[in-house]
Order: structure tokens, then sequence, then C-alpha cells
């Protein structure tokens, strides 16, 4: 039997036989409380963004730990020859930014997390500005998720692959073997909005605890003090 959120047999040794090569290629593995990430039942895991190999690394990191990410994906991806197959195959779920259907992934997703799936989500939409590369101010999604479904959220930080290849680069610098650290937290404590309507005053302040999550457990990672806060998103992410 399948187990939810994961694609097919077929399609798990397809990613397994790509994924885990380049990632045990690129990087040494420095994977921390791996016991706050539950191995079963619906969960909503948010993560920083630093570098378009996140992706990659991330979904070893939780391919190790017993668990699939279900990713939210631009919904142009889908249309896009061969990768659009891939991404559906993978379990991804469109995003219709900036439309009417906006509401249908919310709608999947709470779907795939009653069913028991980790739905993933990048709450900064996009690779940080920071000039430290702390997390950015996050879009309301998860929280809004969370909310409505009562789903544990678990905030999980990563640092290293910035060094790999930084956001707007083109190559990737594979030498020397650069350190990738993951690290979750504990689930993020929400219970002061349980039976609150979800208003926008409200979104904003549950995005805003899941963020500081992030941040905490980064700031662990790297052993630094985060900044009083976070940087605003760049207009148009």
């Amino acid at each position: 039997m399948r187990r939810p959120g994961w694609p097919s047999r077929f399609w798990v040794a397809f990613a397994v036989v790509i994924v885990k090569p380049i990632s045990w290629l690129l990087v040494r593995k420095d994977w921390r409380h791996v016991d706050r990430l539950p191995r079963e039942g619906g969960i909503i895991m948010v993560t920083n963004h630093l570098s378009w190999l996140d992706p990659i690394l991330i979904a070893h990191f939780l391919y190790n730990n017993g668990r699939w990410p279900v990713i939210l994906a631009k919904s142009g991806l889908f249309s896009v020859p061969v990768i659009g197959h891939l991404v559906r195959v993978m379990q991804a779920i469109p995003v219709h930014r900036g439309s009417v259907d906006a509401a249908r992934s919310l709608e999947e997703s709470r779907r795939r997390l009653a069913a028991g799936a980790c739905v993933m989500f990048y709450p900064e939409g996009t690779c940080t500005r920071d000039p430290d590369f702390w997390p950015m101010e996050g879009k309301t999604g998860a929280a809004r998720l969370a909310l409505a479904t009562g789903a544990t959220v678990i905030p999980v930080a990563h640092w290293g692959v910035q060094e790999i290849l930084p956001y707007g680069a083109r190559r990737p610098r594979l030498l020397p073997r650069r350190t990738f650290s993951v690290q979750p937290g504990p689930p993020v404590d929400l219970s002061r909005y349980a039976g609150v309507p979800p208003g926008a005053e409200v979104l904003r302040a549950a995005t805003a605890d899941i963020m500081e999550a992030v941040t905490a457990q980064l700031a662990e990672l790297r052993g630094e003090k985060p900044p009083p806060a976070p940087m605003a998103r760049p207009s148009g992410h």
C-alpha cells in the first residue's frame, strides 16, 4: 500500500536514484534533532529558502527520515513538457498565484493533510534577499492552512546550500565540499489562535510566529543572533 503523500514505487525509486547521488556528491550531512520530525500523520513543514538547490537537499533529508515532501509549486511548471509530468507524479500541488483559483491549492493541501501527507511550504515564496541570509517575512498560506486544519506545523531550518549555489548564480561551486546542516524544531504553538476568526491580522500574526520559529532554528544552527525584525519581501513575491 502506498504511504500517504508518496508517489508510486517506481517514481520514488526514480527520484532516489537521481537525488541521493547528487546530494551525497554535493555536501557533507549535518542533520540534527531528526527525532523532532513526526514520522506519521499529516504535518505542515515550513522552511527557509536560500538557493534553488534547497528542494533537492531537503527532499533527501525528509526521505531518509521517513517523509515525502508534498511541495507547492508554481502552476506554470505543470504545463512545461517533461517537467510538468515529473512534478505531477512527484505529488506536487499547483499554486495558482494571482488567480481566482488560488484557493484550489489550499483545498488540495487540506485533502493531502487529511490523508497523512507532509505538505512543505517555503513561506517566503522566494529565495531570501536578506544580505545575511536570514528569513524574510512570510506569506500567510501555511498559517491559513494550519488554522483551518489544526495540523501540526514543524519549522525546519537549513544552512550551507547558499555556499554551493547562491541566489542568481548560474554555476554551482562544487569544491571544496560544503556542509549542509538541517534542524527541525518543536511544533509551532498556534494555540492562541484557536477559535479566532482567521482575519488578515490573525493570519499575519500566526505567520510571524511561524517565521520566528524557523529563524530560531536557523540562529541555533549558525550560532548567531538574528536581526530584530525580518526583512520585507521584494515587491511582486
